[in-house]
């Protein structure tokens, strides 16, 4: 009889039993207590292999560093982190999710806005039903209409059944759009429809179906400039505008850096089964001072890379090389920080006060920055004619 026991979720060994004289049978009971005693064993090794990783980290060399998680990552979090950009994204997210009000996700790529939107419909009554996703960018425009509309059967060319809409799906639910500002002109105005009156017509019947659905529309395009450019509707733009979060990019919350790592260490120690136990401080300084263009998907995929060739408990993390534009650009204090300030502005629509205003995310006081504004001759660009 083989039984096998766990050490912090993963099965990593088994204590075996065996009748040396005679076969016989393994009752119940018998078995109950044979796991007992297989557990208590599972216990006394864990408890073995903490202090050796203990003692092991106490060894490392101090000049190099062995830096640990601050802090267990809280898996329910939208973003791994305890910066301030992150806790106000965490509050923004904790104020709208009760209500059934319209959520619009600004940010970069690979920032973790649909983590955003998970996390709203996750906190919100229609948790109940799963959450539906559309990627507004990966379905042609001859098929997104009915995709999220639905169609009768031969409502169109090749359309030889009845399908059912995203939208219908999500009924009571949430349905998440994701790049938004990829969504075809004319399938804009069916949208700003169900926005309005809460129903929509299939593809091919003039039937009307109501709908109670709650959405999340997120792009990483100024929708703004879509706008002015007339390729997004502007009625549509501020029906979706509810509640706007803008969630920032890596670079903008590099404190959060170590503790994102450490999540994605985690995670890739488990379905690898190799164990972690410290990154170097100087290695962990150089992945905060990258500037991230990939954001999270990117720091995810070099950690991964990094945890696939590790072959010891140290790990260490290869920093993606700087593009040559990046390479290209001035080093000069005064024109990093002008960049830097600019970013925030654009992020905000330079917005300086209030909360989430670019003075808060940079940590001044309005004046201060509308001084440095001055000083570096940065200004709000004049709206476009």
């Amino acid at each position: 009889m083989v039984v096998p026991f766990s050490i912090d979720g993963r099965t990593t060994g088994a204590v075996s039993f065996t009748s040396m004289r005679d076969a016989r049978p393994w009752p119940a009971e018998t078995l109950n207590r044979l796991r007992l005693i297989a557990q208590v064993v599972g216990t006394a090794v864990g408890r073995k292999q903490s202090h050796a990783v203990r003692r092991r980290r106490e060894q490392l060399p101090e000049d190099e560093g062995a830096p640990r998680r601050d802090a267990p990552a809280d898996d329910d979090s939208i973003v791994v982190g305890q910066g301030a950009a992150a806790r106000r994204v965490m509050e923004q997210i904790e104020q709208v999710a009760a209500t059934d009000s319209t959520v619009l996700l600004l940010g970069e790529t690979w920032t973790g806005k649909e983590l955003c939107a998970t996390q709203i419909h996750e906190r919100s009554p229609r948790h109940a039903r799963a959450m539906v996703r559309v990627n507004c960018a990966a379905i042609p425009s001859t098929l997104i209409e009915s995709e999220l509309f639905g169609r009768e059967k031969g409502a169109f060319t090749g359309a030889l059944a009845r399908q059912i809409g995203r939208f219908e799906v999500a009924d009571h639910s949430t349905i998440f759009l994701d790049e938004i500002g990829d969504l075809p002109a004319e399938v804009q105005v069916k949208l700003l429809r169900v926005l309005e009156e809460r129903r929509f017509e299939r593809l091919g019947s003039p039937k009307v179906i109501p709908v109670d659905t709650r959405i999340i529309a997120a792009t990483h395009r100024n929708l703004e400039q879509l706008m002015v450019a007339g390729t997004f509707r502007d009625d549509l733009y501020y029906r979706l505008n509810v509640f706007p979060i803008s969630v920032p990019a890596l670079r903008e919350r590099v404190e959060d850096i170590p503790l994102i790592v450490w999540h994605y260490v985690e995670e890739f120690s488990k379905a690898f089964g190799k164990r972690i136990e410290a990154i170097g401080k100087s290695n962990m300084d150089a992945l905060q001072r990258y500037p991230w263009p990939g954001n999270i998907r990117e720091l995810r995929n070099v950690v991964e890379r990094a945890m696939i060739t590790a072959a010891g408990p140290r790990l260490t993390i290869a920093v993606p090389e700087t593009s040559s534009a990046a390479s290209g650009r001035s080093i000069r204090l005064i024109d990093v920080e002008r960049t830097h300030i600019r970013r925030v502005l654009e992020s905000t629509r330079w917005r300086i006060r209030g909360v989430g205003g670019a003075a808060e995310q940079l940590g001044l006081k309005p004046t201060t920055l509308e001084t440095r504004l001055t000083k570096l001759g940065l200004k709000r660009p004049a709206p476009a004619v």
